[in-house]
């Protein structure tokens, strides 16, 4: 089979994974715009597949485990690795990444309906730890899930070379999520700061911004609502005891947003002048302080 059929027959294969990559790539050229987004993807991509294939090697970062070679005639494989696997880490760096500055980032004080930054937020570690606890969360249900894909449509395409304590995961796996996430936003922001600093400015309208976190909760349900329909009611309990105080505080998030604008309306032109505004007020975001000008940001 040549390259081009091969490749349609990936996408046909896997086109949940596709339709995540599309969702990805249109709101990362929305939000970080298209140059960042490009960036974000090749590296993340890059260091994902070198972990893999060292750790089906070495057993490092994530762990001893194998893939399957079952589905070579039917998708994409570098080396031992499925190339679509080693892909879906981009958009999942990237809507931890976006989730963990929806919480970060200070609302304009001109038009509080957008979210700006002029970098000292986005290549804070603040915002790099928290992204990488939100992608290490995902995995928490990604990985347990994927390990049973002999159950759901997925299929049986990997093994550990020894039972792991959680699900059958090895907690190496984690902490091989945690290498991976932190390696690939650390390297993407010193590139940001690096050689995009002259587009550093960003002002983005919540609406847009809120598709890189709406992206995570949709991947997120997807695996958990596989984990129940496959009976793994304990797995599905805990991915939902793990994840719903952050959906709560994203949603809290943005009722502070719209409240924040009804009072700029209402009000002032000028948000923050009578001293008003909620529990995520330009002063704090999330339950930490912020940084940052209060001027006006253009965006990318």
């Amino acid at each position: 089979m040549d390259l081009f059929s091969l490749f349609i027959s990936t996408v046909l294969f896997r086109p949940y994974v596709f339709v995540f990559l599309l969702f990805f790539i249109v709101a990362g050229t929305l939000t970080l715009g298209g140059k960042r987004t490009a960036v974000l993807l090749g590296i993340t991509w890059a260091i994902a597949f070198l972990a893999e294939f060292s750790s089906t090697r070495i057993g490092i970062p994530f762990g001893d485990y194998y893939y399957i070679e079952s589905t070579r005639d039917r998708e994409i494989w570098v080396s031992n690795i499925p190339f679509i696997d080693s892909l879906s880490f981009t958009f999942l760096a990237y809507v931890s990444y976006t989730l963990s500055l929806f919480f970060f980032l200070k609302p304009s004080p001109e038009k509080p309906t957008f979210l700006q930054d002029d970098g000292s937020t986005r290549y804070s570690f603040r915002v790099l730890g928290l992204a990488v606890l939100f992608f290490v969360f995902l995995d928490v249900v990604i990985d347990p899930l994927a390990l049973r894909g002999d159950r759901w449509f997925l299929g049986q395409i990997f093994g550990y070379a020894s039972e792991g304590i959680y699900f059958g995961v090895p907690l190496s796996n984690f902490m091989g999520w945690a290498v991976v996430g932190s390696s690939s936003l650390l390297l993407f922001q010193w590139c940001d700061q690096k050689w995009m600093s002259q587009n550093k400015l960003l002002e983005v309208s919540v609406a847009k911004w809120v598709l890189g976190p709406l992206l995570y909760y949709i991947i997120l349900s997807f695996n958990l609502i596989m984990t129940f329909v496959i009976g793994e009611k304990l797995l599905g309990i805990i991915g939902i005891f793990i994840h719903l105080p952050v959906f709560l505080f994203f949603l809290f998030r943005i009722w502070d947003i719209v409240h924040l604008s009804k009072l700029a309306h209402a009000n002032s032109p000028q948000l923050g002048e009578k001293g008003e505004g909620g529990p995520f007020s330009q002063e704090q975001a999330f339950p930490f302080p912020n940084s940052g000008s209060r001027s006006r940001f253009a965006g990318d």
